[in-house]
Protein backbone atom coordinates (compact mmCIF):
# COMPACT_ATOMS: atom_id res chain seq x y z
CA UNK A 1 0.00 0.00 0.00
CA UNK A 2 1.23 3.68 -1.20
CA UNK A 3 0.45 6.14 1.11
CA UNK A 4 0.20 9.89 -0.71
CA UNK A 5 1.11 12.80 2.09
CA UNK A 6 0.46 15.82 0.75
CA UNK A 7 -0.66 19.43 2.19
CA UNK A 8 0.08 23.78 1.35
CA UNK A 9 3.60 24.61 1.84
CA UNK A 10 4.70 25.14 5.25
CA UNK A 11 1.82 22.93 6.35
CA UNK A 12 4.34 20.23 8.18
CA UNK A 13 4.49 17.51 5.79
CA UNK A 14 8.23 16.57 6.77
CA UNK A 15 7.43 16.79 10.68
CA UNK A 16 5.17 14.03 9.69
CA UNK A 17 6.76 12.34 7.61
CA UNK A 18 10.10 11.84 9.91
CA UNK A 19 7.71 10.98 12.49
CA UNK A 20 6.83 7.47 10.16
CA UNK A 21 10.49 7.40 9.45
CA UNK A 22 11.29 6.75 12.76
CA UNK A 23 8.36 3.92 13.03
CA UNK A 24 10.06 2.26 9.94
CA UNK A 25 8.14 3.55 7.12
CA UNK A 26 9.70 3.88 3.72
CA UNK A 27 9.41 7.65 2.44
CA UNK A 28 9.36 8.71 -1.20
CA UNK A 29 9.83 12.10 -1.04
CA UNK A 30 9.03 13.62 -4.54
CA UNK A 31 10.72 17.02 -3.66
CA UNK A 32 14.07 14.96 -3.24
CA UNK A 33 13.35 13.10 -6.73
CA UNK A 34 13.10 16.80 -8.08
CA UNK A 35 16.52 17.76 -6.75
CA UNK A 36 17.92 14.60 -8.49
CA UNK A 37 16.39 14.81 -12.05
CA UNK A 38 18.20 18.43 -12.26
CA UNK A 39 21.48 17.29 -10.59
CA UNK A 40 24.60 18.51 -13.01
CA UNK A 41 25.09 16.33 -15.89
CA UNK A 42 21.29 15.34 -15.91
CA UNK A 43 19.29 15.80 -19.03
CA UNK A 44 16.67 18.11 -17.94
CA UNK A 45 19.35 20.37 -16.53
CA UNK A 46 20.42 20.79 -19.51
CA UNK A 47 17.17 21.72 -20.82
CA UNK A 48 16.56 24.54 -17.81
CA UNK A 49 19.83 26.06 -19.26
CA UNK A 50 18.88 25.46 -23.05
CA UNK A 51 15.87 27.74 -22.12
CA UNK A 52 17.39 30.15 -19.41
CA UNK A 53 21.29 30.35 -20.27
CA UNK A 54 23.37 30.54 -17.46
CA UNK A 55 21.53 32.35 -15.36
CA UNK A 56 19.57 29.45 -14.28
CA UNK A 57 23.29 27.67 -12.69
CA UNK A 58 25.05 28.47 -9.77
CA UNK A 59 29.20 28.76 -10.10
CA UNK A 60 29.77 25.32 -9.40
CA UNK A 61 27.00 24.25 -11.99
CA UNK A 62 24.19 23.37 -9.91
CA UNK A 63 20.66 24.84 -10.43
CA UNK A 64 20.04 28.49 -9.23
CA UNK A 65 16.78 27.06 -7.29
CA UNK A 66 15.97 30.80 -5.97
CA UNK A 67 16.69 32.52 -9.68
CA UNK A 68 14.22 29.89 -11.41
CA UNK A 69 11.58 29.90 -8.50
CA UNK A 70 11.22 33.59 -8.82
CA UNK A 71 11.14 33.45 -12.71
CA UNK A 72 8.38 30.95 -12.55
CA UNK A 73 6.22 31.81 -9.85
CA UNK A 74 6.04 35.15 -11.41
CA UNK A 75 5.08 34.16 -15.04
CA UNK A 76 2.49 31.02 -15.38
CA UNK A 77 3.54 30.16 -19.31
CA UNK A 78 7.42 29.62 -17.74
CA UNK A 79 5.78 27.76 -14.88
CA UNK A 80 3.62 25.43 -17.09
CA UNK A 81 6.95 25.28 -19.57
CA UNK A 82 9.35 24.10 -16.56
CA UNK A 83 6.50 21.38 -15.19
CA UNK A 84 6.16 20.02 -18.31
CA UNK A 85 10.00 18.71 -18.43
CA UNK A 86 10.52 18.25 -14.60
CA UNK A 87 6.83 16.57 -14.16
CA UNK A 88 7.92 13.24 -16.23
CA UNK A 89 11.23 13.12 -14.86
CA UNK A 90 9.68 13.54 -11.23
CA UNK A 91 7.38 10.69 -12.32
CA UNK A 92 9.91 8.23 -12.92
CA UNK A 93 12.33 9.00 -10.66
CA UNK A 94 9.37 8.53 -7.61
CA UNK A 95 8.52 5.16 -9.10
CA UNK A 96 11.89 3.75 -8.89
CA UNK A 97 12.34 4.36 -5.62
CA UNK A 98 8.63 3.86 -4.65
CA UNK A 99 10.09 0.15 -6.25
CA UNK A 100 13.13 0.36 -4.17
CA UNK A 101 11.49 1.11 -1.01
CA UNK A 102 10.68 -1.45 1.66
CA UNK A 103 8.35 -1.58 4.81
CA UNK A 104 4.75 -2.32 5.86
CA UNK A 105 3.08 0.40 3.68
CA UNK A 106 4.89 3.41 1.58
CA UNK A 107 4.89 6.88 2.05
CA UNK A 108 4.89 9.15 -1.01
CA UNK A 109 5.09 12.77 0.64
CA UNK A 110 4.64 15.58 -2.65
CA UNK A 111 3.05 19.24 -2.34
CA UNK A 112 1.87 18.91 -5.77
CA UNK A 113 0.27 15.35 -5.24
CA UNK A 114 -3.27 16.84 -6.16
CA UNK A 115 -2.11 19.03 -8.43
CA UNK A 116 -0.38 16.45 -11.41
CA UNK A 117 -0.72 12.64 -11.95
CA UNK A 118 1.52 11.42 -9.06
CA UNK A 119 -1.91 10.98 -6.83
CA UNK A 120 -2.18 7.81 -9.34
CA UNK A 121 0.44 6.26 -7.79
CA UNK A 122 -0.97 6.11 -4.42
CA UNK A 123 -3.98 3.84 -2.36
CA UNK A 124 -4.64 6.72 -0.01
CA UNK A 125 -4.24 10.31 0.43
CA UNK A 126 -3.54 11.64 3.75
CA UNK A 127 -3.43 16.05 3.86
CA UNK A 128 -1.65 17.77 6.50
CA UNK A 129 -4.07 20.42 7.35
CA UNK A 130 -3.22 24.16 8.94
CA UNK A 131 -4.77 27.50 8.18
CA UNK A 132 -3.09 29.69 5.07
CA UNK A 133 -1.80 32.12 7.23
CA UNK A 134 0.17 29.34 9.43
CA UNK A 135 1.40 28.41 5.86
CA UNK A 136 2.25 31.82 5.15
CA UNK A 137 3.73 32.50 8.75
CA UNK A 138 6.19 29.01 8.79
CA UNK A 139 7.57 29.37 5.63
CA UNK A 140 8.48 32.87 5.67
CA UNK A 141 10.51 32.11 8.73
CA UNK A 142 11.54 29.08 7.40
CA UNK A 143 12.98 30.07 3.74
CA UNK A 144 13.94 33.58 4.74
CA UNK A 145 11.48 34.85 1.49
CA UNK A 146 8.66 37.28 0.87
CA UNK A 147 5.33 36.84 1.76
CA UNK A 148 4.19 38.02 -1.97
CA UNK A 149 6.66 34.28 -2.93
CA UNK A 150 4.80 32.45 -0.63
CA UNK A 151 0.92 33.45 -1.65
CA UNK A 152 2.26 32.90 -5.09
CA UNK A 153 3.32 29.57 -4.12
CA UNK A 154 -0.14 28.92 -2.80
CA UNK A 155 -2.14 30.34 -5.41
CA UNK A 156 -0.28 27.91 -7.82
CA UNK A 157 -0.63 25.03 -5.41
CA UNK A 158 -4.45 23.02 -4.95
CA UNK A 159 -6.64 25.61 -2.14
CA UNK A 160 -7.21 24.09 0.68
CA UNK A 161 -10.70 23.47 0.35
CA UNK A 162 -9.66 21.18 -2.46
CA UNK A 163 -7.08 19.08 -0.78
CA UNK A 164 -9.68 18.29 1.71
CA UNK A 165 -12.44 17.24 0.25
CA UNK A 166 -9.73 14.61 -1.83
CA UNK A 167 -8.57 13.79 1.21
CA UNK A 168 -9.20 9.83 2.74
CA UNK A 169 -7.10 11.08 5.68
CA UNK A 170 -6.59 14.69 7.66
CA UNK A 171 -3.91 15.49 10.23
CA UNK A 172 -4.57 18.81 11.63
CA UNK A 173 -1.03 20.29 12.08
CA UNK A 174 -2.43 23.79 14.04
CA UNK A 175 -1.08 22.44 17.35
CA UNK A 176 1.92 21.19 18.74
CA UNK A 177 4.14 18.36 18.06
CA UNK A 178 2.50 15.78 20.72
CA UNK A 179 -0.80 16.56 19.24
CA UNK A 180 0.44 15.72 15.75
CA UNK A 181 2.37 12.87 16.70
CA UNK A 182 -0.82 11.48 18.50
CA UNK A 183 -2.79 12.03 15.47
CA UNK A 184 0.07 9.98 13.04
CA UNK A 185 0.29 7.22 15.54
CA UNK A 186 -3.85 6.63 14.91
CA UNK A 187 -3.26 6.87 11.20
CA UNK A 188 -0.21 4.69 11.61
CA UNK A 189 -2.05 1.72 13.09
CA UNK A 190 -4.99 2.35 10.90
CA UNK A 191 -2.32 1.82 7.47
CA UNK A 192 -0.91 -1.19 9.40
CA UNK A 193 -4.40 -3.05 9.89
CA UNK A 194 -5.65 -2.04 6.08
CA UNK A 195 -1.74 -3.22 4.47
CA UNK A 196 -2.92 -6.99 6.35
CA UNK A 197 -6.44 -7.09 5.01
Amino acid sequence: MIVGITGGIGSGKSAVTRYLETKGIAVVDADLAARVIVEPGRPVLGQLRQRYGDEVLLSDGNLNRPWLREKIFGDSDERKWVESVMHPEIRNEILRQLDDADSPYKVLVSPLLLETSQHEMVDRVLVVDVPETVQVERTTQRDSVPATQVEAILKAQASRQNRLDKADDVVDNSLDLPALHQQVDKLHEKYLKLCQN
